[in-house]
Formats: structure tokens, sequence, C-alpha cells
């Protein structure tokens, strides 16, 4: 059974589209670790009423330490063998990428290429959408590397826009498609 660390910074909807697929069977894998940057991140709530050990590391908390490499340690001390990026709002540094090639996964909010990079998450993808008038949006399961939203892509998925789509008829859209596709790409990951 494959071994999966989050990473994330606020709710963890990722953790729970992942913990729920996991418990039900629907993915031969277990959640087994989540390190958030936040001290106000209720992913790290959910992870304690779940019973799944968690870990607040942020330069506050360890101020004169290499926060990349503190994180690299936990990963391999719980052996994970994919790591998900649930809302995780900092750049994955060198370390965690040379020790997990391949293995760590986000998943954005938009058809990539399109609206991706620094400074594009959550509403700001759905308001860029929307002020280009495109006439689909999705989600992009992806591989990531050392630049935002540029590693290989695993899964798209993709809807059509409404004459009067909203950014939050959008987001609403988007985070419904978003779990359907996370779990289509560890699905195709863990065969």
């Amino acid at each position: 059974m494959k071994r999966i660390g989050i990473l994330s910074s606020h709710n963890g909807s990722g953790f729970d589209t992942l913990v729920e697929a996991c418990e039900n069977k629907t993915l031969n894998a277990q959640v087994v670790l989540v390190i958030s940057n936040n001290q106000e991140a209720k992913v790290l709530e959910k992870a304690q009423n779940k019973n799944v050990p968690n870990f607040l590391i942020n330069a506050k908390k360890y101020p004169d330490e290499n926060l990349d490499e503190k994180i690299t340690n936990l990963m391999l001390e719980f052996k994970v063998d994919y790591i998900f990026l649930s809302g995780f709002m900092k750049k994955i540094e060198e370390n965690l990428l040379k020790n997990f090639p391949n293995k760590i996964i986000n998943s954005h909010p938009a058809l990539l290429p399109k609206f991706g990079g620094k400074g594009m998450y959550g509403r700001f993808v759905h308001e860029a959408v929307i002020e280009a008038k495109e006439k689909e949006s999705g989600c992009t399961v992806h591989f990531v590397n050392e630049n935002y939203d540029e590693g290989e892509y695993i899964v798209q998925e993709k809807i059509s826009l409404l004459e009067d789509e909203t950014v939050e008829t959008l987001e609403d859209k988007i985070k419904a498609l978003e779990k359907e596709a996370i779990i289509k790409a560890f699905n195709k990951l863990l065969k």
C-alpha cells in the first residue's frame, strides 16, 4: 500500500478527498503524514481527528533551521511514496524535489498552461478565466518541479463555462471536478 504525505496551508480539501478515497478503498493507499506552514490551518485539526501524524513547520517555529530539509526529513522518516500539495502556499524547494522526483503532485484549478504561475491560485485563477472570457476551464493534476505549475500533467479535466458564470459558481464546479481528478490521477500513479 502506497503512503501519501500532504503539504497544506489552509483547509486541506485535497486531504479530505484522499483520506476518503483511501478509507472507502477507491485508492490503495494511506495518508500517513500532514505538514502545514500555517498554525491556523484547519488541515492540522482534520489530521488530528483522523489520527494522522501532523506537524507545523514554519520560520516562526524554527527560525534558525532549514525548513526544506526539515520537511524532507519528515517525509523520508514516514517513508512517503507520494506527496500531495493541498493548497500549499510555499514554493517547493530543491531538497524535497531532489528526494522525491516525480513524486510530488499538485492540483491546479485551471487548464494549464493557461492561468498558471506565481500568484495564480484559488479565486485569482477563476477571476482571470472569467475576465478572459474563456469558453472552458477545468483543473490540471501535475507533477511538481522547480517552476510553478510547469510539471508534467497527469490528468486534465474540463468543463464548459455558462454565459452568466460567476467566480463563485466556477469555483464550486472546479472544486468538485478537482476531487474527481485527484482520485483519477492517483489511481493512474498507483497502478
